[in-house]
């Protein structure tokens, strides 16, 4: 007899499409002959973004913990399925990323810093009250919803970055955007308090900015590179100059504190729209990753 009833998995996927957060299932395979410096062509920058990499999978799930706490006090049921595809589209970041890692491991890259030390970062903020934990997820979703942003946008960084490498950059840029508000809304949904997402901010830096910061320079002091200071300069200039890429972030943060703050006030839906096309259009450039091809057709 054939069985016609959903998993748990397929309802929450059908859900997150039916909001627009479809979790879109990708296979991503590494690819082997790409650049050793894949972003910039230089070692500074690429290991910059090889650390972002090996901090994402655990921030993930601390992300996906913080909200599925809450999860009980939602009975809006288009609230409840944008909660059910963000979760499973954060937990499909983590998978993938994870296997980048992997590779970056192979290829030499000393992941090992990065993991462990978010892991200890996480545990801190874990020792804080669930409501305050919710905050700080909502502070690094915005932050992360601005690299997104970014990395969508911004035009060098799509013709300098090894283009097979970029792909997963650019599918986790897009969800991330899809799914900017949804910890945020939830946040709204208990109470939001100003003093805490202060709080939120605070925390998290104290936590994740010496981790992201040590791994760093403990992965570029590691690199054997001709001219290795120049790199360095160069890889500086390129995240932190005048224009850089993180550079460019920073002055959008403050706007989380303000009283009246929502992430859709910042209007992305254009870039998304294009990007979805771009990526899982009729000629989409990740078709051929996508494994879920209902994600893109009932969104």
């Amino acid at each position: 007899m054939l069985n016609t009833k959903s998993s748990p998995t397929t309802t929450r996927k059908l859900a997150g499409t039916q909001v627009g957060i479809p979790p879109r299932q990708m296979d991503f395979v590494p690819p082997t002959h790409a650049a050793r410096y894949f972003f910039y062509n230089n070692a500074t920058a690429t290991l910059f973004f090889a650390v972002l990499s090996g901090i994402f999978p655990a921030g993930e799930r601390f992300f996906v913990e913080s909200v599925r706490r809450f999860r009980n006090d939602i009975k809006d049921e288009t609230l409840k399925a944008q909660v059910s595809g963000f979760i499973g589209q954060e937990a499909l970041h983590g998978r993938e990323h994870d296997r980048l890692n992997t590779m970056l491991a192979e290829r030499g890259f000393d992941m090992r810093m990065p993991i462990k030390g978010i892991d200890l970062s996480l545990w801190l903020l874990n020792q804080l009250p669930a409501r305050q934990q919710l905050a700080c997820t909502i502070f690094m979703e915005h932050f992360t919803a601005l690299l997104a942003e970014q990395w969508l946008s911004n035009i060098e960084f799509q013709q300098l970055a090894d283009p097979d490498m970029i792909k997963l950059w650019q599918w986790h840029a897009l969800e991330e955007l899809e799914h900017k508000s949804v910890a945020y809304d939830v946040y709204d949904l208990i109470g939001n308090k100003p003093y805490e997402r202060v709080l939120a901010a605070l925390y998290v830096i104290a936590a994740i900015a010496p981790t992201v910061l040590a791994s760093w320079a403990y992965l570029v002091a590691r690199e054997h590179k001709p001219q290795k200071w120049r790199d360095i300069k160069q890889g500086i200039t390129i995240l932190l100059g005048k224009k850089g890429f993180i550079t460019t972030i920073l002055p959008q943060m403050p706007v989380f504190f303000q009283k009246k703050f929502h992430p859709k006030q910042h209007n992305t839906q254009h870039l998304e729209s294009m990007w979805r096309d771009k990526l899982f259009g009729e000629f989409g450039t990740l078709l051929s990753e996508l494994k879920n091809p209902d994600a893109v057709r009932l969104h």
